[in-house]
């Protein structure tokens, strides 16, 4: 099907991208209270991942407001909605997080559960919810499809229930978009976009990236013996797991600046009781790089740390490795274009220069598949995922960020979605063509080395991996 070259007027003129922006700005305004309300009401009910069933029921209920036919319960409790245009073409999809952190102490915590909105993923929902309300007043001129989805645990949170619900089947991944583009709820997208909330002192931080990252569950066993009358029976593997944390801190200056590799560990369980040598400890360790290859680079680094504590005191140690997030990288042209449409709401001393930040965002997994978008807008003040961080000002946080992405979603798709075609034909350029296969065949290959488990016998000096010696 040949799409139209531009909108109409009911009587028959055309109508400009800027006309339908402002038209979709004035439906986001006549909603302006509700969406508020949205986004404080979010603000005091956190959830945390692959719990989100009041939130994601909230959201079910504005698609069904806004008439959008949707899917729920995927992944879990994500919710998708899609926005059909008046031609075929492009789908872009806006998101919406749904998740919280574990935050006790925060003052806005759940005191039942600990969760807390201390990344603002509640603006991020009402945001997404915003763009479909003012997308839906211009749908008629869209030449191709809009969905919308409300995923689920971008927050690395909670992982040994997560690692039981992966074992029994329920998720594939540990995080939420890893777990939709496995089940491939992203096959029928073609490029995505969300706006993030943050403390920063810009209204608008545009082409930002992130780190990769890497968990590692580290279990050290060794031999259980009477502490005080015959400690020389036993195999100490609290202590392999404290020389294994020292060995990873020695190599901290071997990672180059450039790779912005992050290594934190804690150790979560360390023995019984202290009249016990330990049999068992438990070492948490995250990895984030700037690069995949720096990724495996630390990982390297980190199982030597493992096998070395282990050896040291004949313990034996098993390491199960998930890659948690890609590296995140957004695409130029989309950041082009928010610049340009922020600049537009906002003027042009507001909207700063994107920058590597060291945190990690599922957004990478989406991003390796497809083109994404990923601003950070203003509206909160403190740190984030800090018990000081809070949302102050919704209107910067949620109303502004969905009228910044429809305006964006119009550019995309309006005038016989020209936009968009141009973002995908300067990503096949730019990258290897997918060859048809589906998001979630590629994702896969993608993830391939770094998921696993492997063993280390330190008393028998021997290193056995899934497929063999390592």
């Amino acid at each position: 099907m040949t799409a139209p070259t531009s909108g109409t007027r009911p009587g028959g003129g055309p109508v400009s991208a800027g006309q339908l922006k402002e038209r979709a700005r004035a439906a986001i305004e006549d909603h302006r209270e509700r969406l508020l309300e949205l986004s404080e009401d979010l603000q005091s009910h956190p959830e945390t991942g692959f719990r989100e069933h009041r939130t994601a029921a909230t959201v079910a209920r504005w698609f069904t407001e806004l008439r959008l036919p949707f899917e729920s319960g995927l992944s879990l409790t994500g919710v998708k909605a899609r926005m059909a245009g008046r031609a075929q073409g492009p789908t872009v999809a806006v998101l919406g997080e749904l998740d919280a952190l574990v935050l006790p102490r925060h003052p806005l915590a759940d005191p039942q559960t600990g969760a807390a909105h201390a990344c603002g993923h509640h603006a991020q929902v009402a945001s997404m919810i915003g763009a479909a309300v003012g997308l839906a007043a211009v749908r008629e001129h869209l030449d191709g499809d809009v969905a919308f989805l409300a995923v689920p645990a971008e927050e690395s949170v909670e992982l040994d229930w997560r690692r039981e619900r992966v074992r029994a089947g329920e998720l594939t991944h540990l995080v939420g978009k890893a777990d939709l583009l496995a089940r491939g709820a992203f096959d029928d997208v073609d490029m995505a976009m969300l706006c993030h909330t943050s403390g920063q002192p810009a209204r608008l931080s545009v082409g930002d990236s992130h780190n990769g990252s890497v968990v590692k569950r580290i279990t050290f066993t060794g031999r259980a013996s009477h502490a005080g009358s015959s400690p020389w029976y036993g195999v100490n593997a609290l202590k392999a797991a404290m020389l294994a944390i020292s060995a990873i801190d020695a190599q901290r200056d071997t990672f180059r600046d450039e790779d912005a590799v992050r290594v934190n560990a804690v150790l979560p369980h360390g023995g019984d009781a202290p009249t016990a040598v330990p049999d068992r400890a438990d070492l948490d360790v995250v990895i984030r790089a700037r690069t995949l290859d720096a990724l495996r680079g630390a990982c390297d680094a980190v199982d030597r740390a493992a096998r070395a504590g282990a050896m040291a005191l004949g313990a034996r140690a098993t390491i199960e490795t998930t890659l948690n997030y890609l590296p995140h990288h957004q695409d130029p042209a989309l950041v082009e274009l928010a610049r340009a449409n922020g600049t537009a709401l906002f003027g042009p001393d507001t909207v700063a220069p994107g920058r590597h930040l060291g945190a990690s965002t599922d957004m990478g997994d989406l991003g390796a598949v497809m083109p994404v978008l990923h601003p950070f807008t203003a509206g909160a003040t403190g740190d984030a995922h800090s018990v000081d961080y809070a949302v102050t000002d919704h209107v910067l946080a949620a109303l502004e960020p969905a009228v910044l992405m429809a305006w964006c979603v119009i550019d995309l798709l309006a005038d016989g979605a020209g936009r968009a075609h141009d973002v995908l034909a300067r990503r096949a350029r730019c990258t290897a063509p997918p060859d048809g296969r589906s998001a979630a065949d590629r994702y896969s290959d993608l993830r391939a080395g770094f998921d696993g488990l492997t063993h280390y016998d330190g008393a028998h000096d021997t290193v056995r991996g899934t497929e063999g010696e390592l």
